[in-house]
């Protein structure tokens, strides 16, 4: 039977989304962002394996515009992506590809201090034991933790943060505060956040001293349950292997996986995957996520470090392309943009490059982004969720 292997690439927009004037970043609309032509615009990027697939061709699909550097003649299926869901966020990117555009909108908390009304305060200090919260405001992780981590450290509250994501972020020293502990205050709230509409609690435990904090990779993600099977449980339901690697976990609230591969880094993640490709079994789903185009390049707007990754990343497809077995089919995309060289720190609303290999090299057009994991499924000999249409 045939394998599938479904990679997002975090962030990673090409643009020309329709509706992008609707979004916006400290005030301006998202209109004319695009991520991957921009960076190439300023430093240039050398994607050989993406570009030969044909990312150029979806950038000029996409939007219009020619990048620099990616005018390959593609070898690949190439097309771009757009999303219905109402938001340009982690949770309704992916839940759209796996077959299901989220049907409400998302709480935002204002960006205002205090961020978070008073009863959700209260319901913190009962779960964690404490006498109140720290933060209580928008703001950078790393920032918070310069600015409240000692002050943290002397009261033991718990500091609490949001974005301009649909997130309720909470922060506490790993030792000093307890992982365990944090985890479960994380886990005991997210059904208070869930019922108001946001889309994930994270517990972000971090470790040191004053001046010299650091976060460690024991993040957790809370997040809201898909509100109808997905791509993962349709495969499971089915029968098949179903693997997840990296944040794909939390994002699906671990339904519908079967093995999840977790790592410290995007560098062991792609070890999973390259595992995967030599030894997941036949008529398997695997499902990847690449975080650190968004996480550690996107929102500190750091044009130079997101062109490296995408440089670094380009060379794990080649070796992904090199281990693909007989029938196989991987598909490369996003699920939103963050373009680094963009106003503000939030995500980018776009389009997305739809990039394959294992098939006939064509292009496919235009597509939405259920029209994936229906095409995903379709190759699995499986019937497709209840949106998208499988290009194949």
């Amino acid at each position: 039977m045939p394998r599938a292997f479904l990679v997002v690439m975090d962030s990673v927009g090409i643009g020309g989304a329709p509706d992008a004037e609707r979004f916006f970043n400290d005030g301006r609309p998202d209109t004319g962002a695009n991520t991957v032509l921009h960076i190439a615009e300023r430093q240039g990027l050398a994607l050989p394996n993406l570009d030969r697939l044909g990312l150029g061709a979806a950038i000029r699909l996409a939007s219009g515009a020619d990048a620099p550097g990616l005018a390959a003649e593609p070898e690949g299926l190439w097309g771009a992506a757009t999303e219905i869901s109402p938001g340009k966020d982690t949770p309704s990117g992916h839940w759209e590809i796996a077959g299901v555009p989220v049907p409400w909108d998302w709480h935002y908390f204002p960006d205002r201090q205090p961020a978070f009304p008073p009863e959700l305060t209260a319901r913190v200090c009962e779960l964690a034991g404490t006498q109140g919260i720290l933060g209580n405001k928008h703001s950078s992780g790393t920032v918070i933790l310069d600015e409240l981590g000692a002050e943290h450290l002397r009261t033991g509250w718990p500091i609490c943060y949001t974005s301009a994501d649909s997130v309720f972020q909470i922060a506490a020293h790993q030792e000093a505060f307890g992982l365990d502990r944090l985890l479960k205050l994380c886990e005991d709230l997210a059904p208070t956040l869930h019922e108001m509409r946001v889309g994930r609690v994270i517990a972000r435990p971090f470790t040191g001293t004053p001046g010299n904090f650091t976060r460690t990779a024991n993040r957790r993600d809370y997040a809201i349950a898909p509100p109808a099977e997905t791509i993962l449980d349709i495969a499971a339901n089915a029968g098949r292997d179903t693997h997840a690697i990296g944040k794909i976990g939390d994002i699906f609230s671990h339904r519908g996986i079967g093995k999840l591969h977790k790592g410290k880094s995007d560098a062991e993640l792609a070890g999973h995957l390259l595992h995967l490709l030599d030894e997941a079994s036949p008529g398997s789903l695997t499902f990847a996520n690449f975080v650190e185009f968004d996480s550690l390049y996107g929102h500190r707007r750091d044009v130079k470090g997101y062109g490296a990754q995408l440089e670094w990343f380009d060379g794990i497809v080649g070796q992904a392309l090199d281990r693909l077995q007989p029938g196989d089919l991987i598909l490369f995309t996003a699920d939103h943009g963050n373009d680094p060289s963009w106003i503000g720190t939030d995500h980018t609303r776009e389009r997305v490059p739809v990039l394959g290999y294992g098939l006939p090299k064509r292009g496919i057009g235009n597509v939405g982004f259920s029209d994936i994991g229906a095409s995903v499924l379709a190759h699995l000999g499986l019937d497709a969720p209840g949106h998208g249409k499988s290009f194949l």
